[in-house]
């Protein structure tokens, strides 16, 4: 398994995610979205294995704006502007090779041990 954890350090599901693959020895690498984010290729797969870059946005999200203006770009212009504003893509998601979740889901996970 090659675990990856998009988060912040203040998720609480982030953290719960953390400590699920801890308890399990399971090794795993965790990348801040606010220091670092998602590569494109990383995005596109994450995208990929939930069903679409909208699967990714987190509606509740602080910067309103930003996601009013996502419903009216065409698809390659939203991939950049979520891209460039990792704040707006809901954490933790967790990604294994090609697949993904997105939030704290330990019953997919233990399907992945």
């Amino acid at each position: 398994m090659n675990i990856q954890i998009f988060g912040t350090k203040k998720s609480f599901d982030s953290k719960k995610a953390e400590r699920y693959f801890k308890e399990r020895n399971i090794k795993y690498q965790f990348i801040d979205m606010k220091e670092k984010g998602m590569s494109k290729g990383e995005f596109t797969s994450v995208s990929q294995a939930l069903g679409g870059a909208d699967k990714l946005i987190d509606p509740n999200a602080k910067d309103k704006d930003l996601l009013a203006l996502l419903n009216y770009l065409s698809d390659e212009d939203k991939l950049e502007k979520i891209l460039n504003n990792p704040q707006i893509i809901a954490v933790p998601v967790v990604r294994n090779g090609k697949k993904a979740t997105l939030g704290y889901s330990p019953e997919i996970w233990k399907e992945w041990e």
